[in-house]
């Protein structure tokens, strides 16, 4: 079974809850000959509004952060450190700021290498997250037990604070990344 997830399911969830949901879903990109390809989501986390100091929404609406106030199932990809492109999903009502990067699919461990790996760039910034865009989300009825979800803090945030750096808003399947 697959099927292309809706917009909308990127519009009613909880950012938290959704990075744990998207594991086990597939990323999947048509490529410029045509072809697709689709690598299950093993690594996420979530980004949470205006007042986590952790997201780029924090300093409120900017030309880069507009895209975040949208709503959700749209693509926010953005230059980190002047080399790596980041994928990351806006979730959530317009109008509040949230999104998950996606840090890892299969054969892709790390955020730059999901994007180098896909062929997603900043072209793709904006863009919703369906098959037109050539760049979406599918359910291919993987269903992951929660037990094999692990929660922890997010990664590489620590200008944010400590209690933002500790939040376990980062979702890992079990086995698959360096924790």
């Amino acid at each position: 079974m697959k099927a292309t997830v809706a917009p909308e399911v990127f519009q009613q969830k909880k950012p938290v809850a959704l990075a744990r949901w998207l594991i086990g879903r597939h990323l999947v990109r048509r490529l410029t000959d045509g072809a697709t390809e689709a690598r299950m989501i093993l690594e996420t986390e979530a980004y949470v509004g205006e007042r986590d100091l952790a997201c780029h929404a924090r300093a409120g609406r900017t030309a880069r952060t507009e895209v975040m106030y949208g709503a959700g199932g749209v693509w926010y990809v953005y230059l980190c450190y002047g080399i790596h492109e980041m994928l990351n999903l806006v979730v959530g009502p317009r109008d509040w700021p949230a999104a998950v990067l996606i840090r890892g699919v299969e054969g892709a461990s790390g955020p730059g290498r999901v994007t180098k790996t896909l062929a997603i760039d900043r072209s793709l910034n904006r863009a919703a997250a369906d098959e037109a865009s050539g760049l979406w989300i599918e359910d291919r009825g993987v269903r992951v037990p929660r037990g094999k979800i692990l929660a922890t803090p997010r990664i590489g945030i620590d200008y944010a604070g400590p209690v933002w750096a500790a939040k376990p808003w980062r979702f890992v399947l079990a086995g698959s990344a360096r924790l």
